[in-house]
């Protein structure tokens, strides 16, 4: 499966955060990454979470730091934050976000949490294994399906709001496999933390 840096996100941001991911995805882009998710949260104080990924779907603490290193200046210049945050630089994780068409692809026959941006047939969530992708809808299986009804849902990938990849030994063995296919030399866990008021830095 080809690596496009340009490859649409159906599930984006909105309002500050999507100011921001305008911001941050060209760095990204500049240095070989795709911007998987932006997102502001409440901890220590404030948090900048970035969600990064290379070519595999991965992010050492070595692409976190060189991502991190770019965008402190661009965030500095832009300053689209009027308070003091921490900035968090990190891989998608093993139960990642499903964003792209090629992550639906990457992980067919896994299961997966999605939930509508609007209701379809008195229904917004959905959790289910995912079946097929198309050039418009993922299919997903849902295991829970009352007898004699069609398990089966296409979702359009024009109205998601959110998808995630749930947690099970199937997942984590295909993690397992990945990491002995491409082994990663960085320690396990790959995020790296700047404070904005500051210039120290914490990886861990």
């Amino acid at each position: 499966m080809s690596f496009d840096l340009t490859e649409k996100r159906y599930i984006k941001e909105t309002g500050l955060e999507a100011r921001i991911s305008r911001i941050v995805e060209p760095v990204a882009n500049g240095l070989g990454f795709s911007l998987v998710r932006v997102k502001i949260t409440q901890e220590n104080g404030m948090t900048l979470q970035i969600m990064a990924e290379d070519e595999k779907g991965r992010f050492t603490i070595v692409n976190c730091e060189t991502l991190s290193k770019d965008l402190s200046p661009v965030l500095d210049v832009e300053d689209p934050i009027d308070r003091e945050y921490h900035l968090e630089v990190s891989s998608p994780g093993i139960d990642r976000p499903l964003v792209r068409k090629r992550d639906f692809e990457s992980y067919i026959g896994h299961e997966a949490k999605i939930e509508l941006a609007d209701m379809i047939n008195g229904r917004k969530r959905f959790r289910g294994f995912i079946k097929g992708v198309d050039d418009e809808a993922v299919t997903i299986t849902l295991p829970d399906a009352p007898g004699g009804t069609d398990p089966d849902h296409r979702l359009l990938l024009s109205t998601l709001a959110e998808a995630k990849l749930v947690m099970t030994d199937a997942l984590m063995e295909k993690a397992r496999l990945d990491q002995e296919a491409h082994p990663i030399d960085d320690e396990d866990t790959e995020t790296v933390e700047y404070d904005d008021t500051e210039d120290s830095q914490e990886i861990h």
